[in-house]
């Protein structure tokens, strides 16, 4: 195979790849909202959004409107929820699927203080459940648990590929009877998914770079 052959297969193989994800994915945010309690007080949270080239949606719990997403410490709130729901959707049919995502929380816990959350990815198309799972964050005061801030980055499969799917999540805080204002502290601070596609599409796009990269060397 002649050196242009080459050259020409490594950029068809990147403009390939690179063309199936420049229109970007449909992200669209259905709920971001959390509730205070005693008062019943209703925060709206901001969502940070990027659909190209992969989609990733981040809830900025801790600049909830009038309240950030905080219970305990110095607020006289002891319970609270946070509830994100989000659809993901790949417009022009021609993008890998994405496999899972990058799950990222971070928070803050003192005492007695905890946040308990539960998350599920569905098929749109199917209705299968590709994600169904729970975690807990725990003060000091528990078995096990840690007083101060916490951040997780860990990564989720889902069950299997999908470009169609809707994501449900809630987060529980609490002080467990605790008095407040006082000790006592469950804060979320930031919720996000980076997600990701199958590993066909970032090999093909990866080969096409490496062989133009390669090809440039031996000009040179």
């Amino acid at each position: 195979m002649t050196r242009w052959n080459k050259l020409v297969m490594s950029v068809a193989a990147a403009v390939a790849v690179a063309s199936a994800y420049a229109s970007g994915w449909n992200v669209t945010v259905l709920t971001s909202v959390g509730v205070l309690n005693p008062g019943t007080v209703v925060s709206t949270v901001p969502t940070t959004i990027i659909s190209n080239p992969l989609p990733q949606v981040t809830f900025n719990t801790a600049g909830g409107v009038p309240n950030p997403i905080l219970v305990g410490d110095g607020t006289n709130f002891t319970n609270g929820t946070f509830t994100g729901v989000y659809s993901i959707n790949d417009p022009t049919n021609s993008k890998n699927a994405l496999t899972g995502f990058n799950f990222v929380v971070s928070g803050f816990v003192q005492g007695t203080g905890r946040i308990v959350w539960f998350k599920k990815v569905v098929d749109r198309d199917t209705s299968a459940v590709l994600y169904d799972g729970t975690g807990v964050f725990l003060g000091g005061a528990y078995p096990g648990g840690s007083d101060g801030s916490f951040s997780v980055n860990t990564f989720i499969p889902l069950s299997m590929p999908s470009s169609n799917f809707t994501v449900f999540e809630v987060f529980i805080l609490d002080i467990a009877g605790a008095n407040a204002p006082g000790f006592d502290t469950a804060g979320l601070l930031l919720v996000e998914q980076d997600w990701v596609p199958e590993p066909a599409s970032v090999l093909a796009l990866g080969a096409g770079l490496a062989g133009l990269v390669g090809l440039r060397r031996r000009k040179k």
